[in-house]
């Protein structure tokens, strides 16, 4: 078997081809190969060759082609060629593992690198030509829809007790059926191992499933396993996170993950800092996930337009969206969805207007600069938007006027 170039852009690509035949005897291998045979998108290229990672900066520079030694540690070289990057990694053995990293020797054996890897799927090698290298039986799980472990499973998730999140992760993208039976039984009893995880290497994992179409039932296996829990320690609302997923499915939106999150969660503050704190997420989205906490409220299918252009001025449209989405989810099943539509419809249509009038106004009226000015203006500003947002300066005028006059009573 091998992947057609004429089907497969990237293959024949000049930047690909210039760091191929730089390299010499290299193979694609990991995601670009799987995802070339499954007719996916192939985004990041990595590279394997039987050489060390001093020998391949020297065969990359010799060529012409910028070589970063971004993990030299651990065998990984950054090849770069007309902005186009390439992970180009020297075939490895594990020498010794803690759970979190490993300790690697170099190899020339194509075999012995593809038995370190974590799943089958992930250890297929491609020549530069599509040719495809299989030694593990990955062919045949990518075309069944098995995620399995390369080796012995609990002694592949022992090297890195991440692989146990990257085992749901890839099932929930490329898997079919019930999962593997061994992988699921490893990952069960090795779930204690979790702890030992970064949050950033866990919410990155976490992130990636819940992008995946639809994760409930890979999340579902992982509750039922006591994994869910480990990371999650919560009452978690997964019936609202499958409406959530149902209804991006129904309106074509893109999954969120930190939406997806949020839906799954409890509906509290707390928990929503417990999670940030625990999978150390970014400044933005650690608001985020903290605004959405208990933001599910129904009531907002039943706003009249003008509270609802009154909530779109305060808060945005994207922060809207959210909140749309949410408490679409928490509705009863079965609940219409038209009110739901025309929400996130207003909200995408929404061009926030114009506050005309500033500070320096208020100031010429007569009120000298101070916190009195800020409290005038806010409070014009506040019957401006319940007045729908009046675009005649006199009328803002004639209601500054008015609020100075009730001050001076």
């Amino acid at each position: 078997m091998r992947i057609d170039p004429k089907n497969h852009a990237w293959l024949a690509e000049p930047e690909t081809v210039a760091v191929m035949q730089a390299l010499g005897n290299a193979r694609f291998v990991g995601g670009a190969v799987r995802n070339a045979l499954l007719g996916a998108p192939v985004a990041d290229i990595d590279i394997a060759v039987p050489v060390p990672p001093e020998q391949t900066v020297h065969l990359l520079e010799a060529a012409g082609i910028k070589a970063i030694p971004t993990g030299f540690d651990h065998g990984t070289v950054t090849a770069i060629r007309n902005n186009r990057i390439f992970e180009v990694t020297s075939l490895r053995r594990d020498v010794a593992t803690d759970g979190r990293h490993a300790v690697v020797s170099y190899t020339t054996e194509w075999d012995e690198d593809a038995a370190r890897r974590d799943f089958t799927i992930n250890a297929l090698y491609a020549a530069a030509d599509g040719e495809i290298f299989d030694y593990t039986g990955g062919l045949q799980d990518l075309i069944a829809g098995r995620v399995r472990f390369v080796g012995n499973a609990s002694a592949r998730i022992a090297e890195d007790y991440l692989r146990i999140l990257r085992l749901f992760r890839f099932h929930a993208w490329y898997g079919k059926g019930e999962m593997d039976a061994e992988a699921l039984r490893a990952a069960a009893e090795a779930k204690g191992g979790l702890k030992q995880l970064s949050g950033e290497r866990i919410a990155k994992e976490l992130q990636r499933l819940l992008e995946c179409p639809n994760p409930a039932p890979v999340l579902r296996v992982m509750a039922a396993s006591g994994i869910l829990p480990e990371l999650l320690p919560f009452a978690l609302q997964l019936p609202r996170l499958e409406r959530l997923i149902h209804i991006d499915s129904d309106n074509l939106f893109a999954p969120d993950a930190m939406l997806r999150l949020a839906a799954l969660l409890p509906d509290n503050l707390a928990a929503a800092r417990a999670v940030a704190d625990r999978l150390k997420l970014s400044g933005a989205d650690r608001a985020r996930l903290e605004n959405l906490a208990g933001a599910a409220d129904g009531a907002l299918s039943n706003l009249p337009a003008i509270q609802v252009k009154n909530l779109l001025y305060k808060i945005g449209a994207d922060v809207f969206r959210d909140r749309v989405r949410l408490a679409w989810a928490a509705a009863a099943p079965g609940a219409n969805a038209i009110p739901w539509r025309m929400l996130m419809a207003v909200a995408d249509a929404w061009k926030k207007p114009r506050f005309p009038l500033t500070g320096r106004d208020v100031m010429q009226a007569g009120v000298p600069q101070g916190p009195g000015v800020g409290e005038i203006l806010d409070e014009v500003e506040n019957w401006w938007i319940e007045n729908d947002f009046p675009e005649d300066e006199s009328v803002l005028a004639e209601r500054l006027k008015a609020v100075l006059q009730a001050h001076h009573r």
